[in-house]
């Protein structure tokens, strides 16, 4: 069974779904069956693959209220062994909608349930709220990966994350546990960035939680999505897609 890997963070501006597209392109460029779910109504890692998120009539909204299964709004990529479940402004809504479900917080999960024996990692890229969507993710993860930006304002609002992680847990009765925190935005000539790197290690206590793979404040990766691709397929040569392919491995080590 695919592991289920949620990139979270409910600061925005912090890599997560610039993490979800490169780092799912390069597990796939490993050879591993990998599946995108953009559970953000902004729709950002469907743009980054070159999908037309206006035109888009079944996304991650119409599985979630039940009108498509998992399976029938599943987006090839450029790579063959690469899907993406899309997502437009139309989630939007979804939060106040599955608030009167029963049983609202497991919707994706039993969603997923369907496809998970097709992938072996299956990645959701998730907004930047701790509301129902992300509750839904958290439910539904076997991990988490928690990108953190090398700036001054890094670890705030990090304890009302890992306090709403420890809930589901213990409420819900699932482990999303974590699979790693990643630097992100990183530039190892600034003091700053230094500074925060050790901030994170000291917040966390334990550093084999941290990914010794940093990604880099890069250019490359900024422009990628305008032209509807993944660093790793714009630029090849970029610090950025070096970052991610390394990230990919380390991954991959991990769960070896």
């Amino acid at each position: 069974m695919g592991e289920v890997i949620s990139i979270i963070n409910q600061k925005g501006g912090c890599g997560k779904t610039t993490t979800a597209v490169n780092l799912s392109t390069a597990l796939a460029l490993m050879d591993k069956k990998v599946l995108v779910i953009d559970l953000d109504p902004q729709g950002n890692a469907t743009t980054g693959f070159g999908v037309q998120k206006g035109e888009l009539e079944n996304t991650i909204y119409t599985v979630l209220s039940r009108q498509n299964n998992m399976e029938e709004v599943m987006i090839p990529t450029i790579l063959d062994d690469l899907y993406i479940v899309p997502s437009n402004i139309s989630l939007s809504g979804a939060e106040v909608e599955l608030s009167r479900e029963i049983g609202y917080h497991s919707i994706l999960q039993d969603a997923i349930k369907s496809v998970k024996g097709m992938f072996d990692y299956i990645l959701i890229d998730v907004p930047p709220s701790l509301g129902i969507l992300t509750l839904n993710a958290l439910v539904a993860s076997d991990s988490v990966i928690i990108p953190i930006q090398a700036e001054y304002y890094a670890l705030e609002g990090m304890a009302d994350l890992l306090k709403t992680i420890n809930l589901v847990e213990e409420r819900l009765k699932t482990s999303a546990n974590i699979k790693g925190i990643l630097i992100t935005l990183y530039d190892s000539r600034t003091r700053l960035a230094r500074d925060v790197h050790q901030e994170v290690k000291k917040y966390f206590g334990e550093e084999e939680y941290i990914f010794k793979t940093t990604i880099p404040r890069n250019v490359r990766l900024a422009e990628a999505p305008s032209y509807g691709k993944p660093c790793i397929l714009y630029d090849q040569e970029s610090a950025g897609t070096t970052a991610y392919l390394k990230l990919a491995q380390e991954l991959i080590s991990r769960d070896g």
